[in-house]
Formats: C-alpha cells, sequence, structure tokens
C-alpha cells in the first residue's frame, strides 16, 4: 500500500479505522451519519474522501496509535484498551506521550478484568502475588502490578487468553469482558476490572493547524453533533401559559424549551429536546396536562 505524502506535506485528513473487528462497522456508521463518504474498492485500504478532504485508512486497530504517533494518520477510531496498551509500552520505553483521546464515542463497551478460576475464594489482589498472568495488554497488566507492589510474571499471549490456564500456560489470565461467556466457558471469573473500554477518537496532543487543522475543525463539530443527537426527540405542542410549569415537570430530561406568545394570546407555542423515552403514556400524560397540538419527531441533526 503506497500512501500520499507525509503530515507535513498534505493537506487533507487522514481517519485511521479497523479494516475487521467489530468497531469498524460502528465507527463507518458514524462517520457517515456525520456526512462523509468514500470511494472504494474491494479489498483498498486507503479510500479518498468524495465531498470532504478527509481520507479513510483501513489497518489492524493495533496499528492506530502509532500511525498517528508518526504522523500518518490525523484521527483514528479504536479501542480504549488499545490506545491505553500502546501508551503505556511508550512509557516503559521512555517515549514521551504523542497522542491523546479526544472522544468517547459510545460503542464497543468492555472491560479489561483480571479473571481467576471459579472455585478460588478470592480475597483480593494481593493473591496475585508470585502467579502467572496471561494476557494480550502486557504493559497495561505490568504497570498495575508496579503500581500495586505485587510481584507477579506477566505472560504475554497474542490470542486464546482465556484457555491459558487449562494449558498450564498461566494461573490467571487478565482480558477483555463483554458478556463473560468466554470466561464461563473456560470456568473463570472475573474480579478486578483494571480498564473500562469503548470506542474513543485519538488525535495528536497538539492540534492541526493549516488547511487540516480547518478541515479537523469540522469533523470534530459533526462528531460532537452526532453523539450529542443520539436517541433525543423534538417536542412540540400548543398550552396555555398557566399549565406550562405542569408539562415541563413531564419534561424534566428536556433541554430548555423555546417558548412563543400566540397572537398576543396567553398561548404559548413550545419546543423542547428530550433524551428520555417518549413513550405513549407519557405523550398522553401531557396531552392530559394541557399539552394540544402536541408532535413529536426523531433529531436526525443537530448544531449547537
Amino acid at each position: 500500500m503506497t500512501l500520499p505524502v507525509c503530515a507535513a506535506g498534505r493537506d487533507r485528513l487522514r481517519i485511521a479505522i479497523q479494516k475487521n473487528g467489530r468497531l469498524g462497522g460502528p465507527a463507518r456508521a458514524l462517520l457517515a451519519t456525520c456526512g462523509f463518504s468514500w470511494r472504494e474498492e474491494r479489498d483498498q485500504l486507503f479510500c479518498r474522501g468524495d465531498e470532504q478532504p478527509i481520507d479513510l485508512l483501513l489497518v489492524r486497530d493495533d496499528d492506530i496509535p502509532s500511525l498517528i504517533a508518526e504522523g500518518i494518520c490525523d484521527f483514528g477510531i479504536v479501542g480504549r484498551n488499545v490506545l491505553a496498551e500502546e501508551t503505556a509500552r511508550r512509557a516503559a520505553d521512555g517515549l514521551a506521550a504523542a497522542f491523546v483521546e479526544l472522544r468517547a464515542l459510545g460503542s464497543g463497551d468492555c472491560r479489561l478484568d483480571i479473571a481467576v478460576p471459579v472455585e478460588w475464594d478470592w480475597r483480593g489482589a494481593t493473591m496475585l502475588a508470585g502467579l502467572r498472568i496471561a494476557t494480550s495488554h502486557p504493559c497495561i497488566v505490568e504497570r498495575w502490578l508496579r503500581d500495586a507492589a505485587i510481584e507477579a510474571q506477566v505472560v504475554a499471549l497474542a490470542g486464546s487468553v482465556e484457555i491459558a490456564p487449562s494449558l498450564g500456560q498461566a494461573d490467571v489470565v487478565c482480558d477483555l469482558v463483554s458478556s463473560g461467556a468466554t470466561l464461563k466457558a473456560n470456568r473463570l471469573k472475573p474480579v478486578m476490572t483494571l480498564l473500562r473500554s469503548e470506542a474513543v477518537l485519538v488525535g495528536p496532543i497538539a492540534p492541526l493547524d493549516g488547511a487540516r487543522g480547518a478541515i479537523a475543525h469540522v469533523l470534530l463539530q459533526r462528531l460532537d453533533a452526532a453523539l450529542h443527537v443520539g436517541d433525543r426527540r423534538l417536542v412540540t405542542f400548543e398550552a396555555e401559559r398557566d399549565r406550562v410549569p405542569a408539562l415541563l415537570d413531564l419534561l424534566a430530561d428536556a433541554e430548555p424549551p423555546t417558548m412563543m406568545r400566540i397572537d398576543g394570546s396567553e398561548t404559548l407555542a413550545l419546543q423542547a429536546v428530550c433524551s428520555g423515552a417518549l413513550t405513549w403514556q407519557r405523550i398522553e400524560d401531557l396531552r392530559r396536562a394541557g399539552a394540544r397540538r402536541l408532535m413529536v419527531a426523531a433529531v436526525e441533526r443537530m448544531l449547537a
């Protein structure tokens, strides 16, 4: 794969995401919600942006922090666990910080947990002293052990961490957990959480400037708008002024509403953005409290 010129010589933004894996699909969907699209072909790794000067690089998730540190990419979408592991590795190697988490994206939730055999009577982290801990996040675990003043051996594995105790490779494991089904299948139970992870937007420590800085501003603004919308709904209705306090009590999860007087009367037109569920029961409660011409609409895009 041949990439265009390095950061110093380009005026287009470049974003790295997983080519394969559970974060790749949600990352693409989020960027599409922000109005970005790319021309791409089957098995293509570099995708040029269509309408915006933003290009997409499809890579392994473990490579994303390094691509940003080296200036090959400007932003990346990756699991917080990957970012934390690379941060810990660089610190252990005496390297300066080169990237930072910019936004939590709300997908790919999981935990990095210590898990032990189900028959153990867990009494705390001191039980790990002298044991072998299998993990695909050795730098995070080593840093945690050092901070906790616990002497234990870290066994670095690229995959199949949960089976390590059964194979005699380790006594316990430290691995990513979502449902916990894989641990249970291997007769392990989670006992401690070292890190809570989700998909995050990562970028350089120093803000971008020039043309790429302007494009980055557009990207971040649209991302914030897309993340802010979530499952919000726009509620509009009319009501007499004296009914408004009771109606607002029923919209406690709403942002401050916009109110406008209608034709000099005591009737107000209101609209509010709500983040909670607007069930039929809740809508009927609003009507009984005095709301008329009540309408609920999905919020597709919203800029502050």
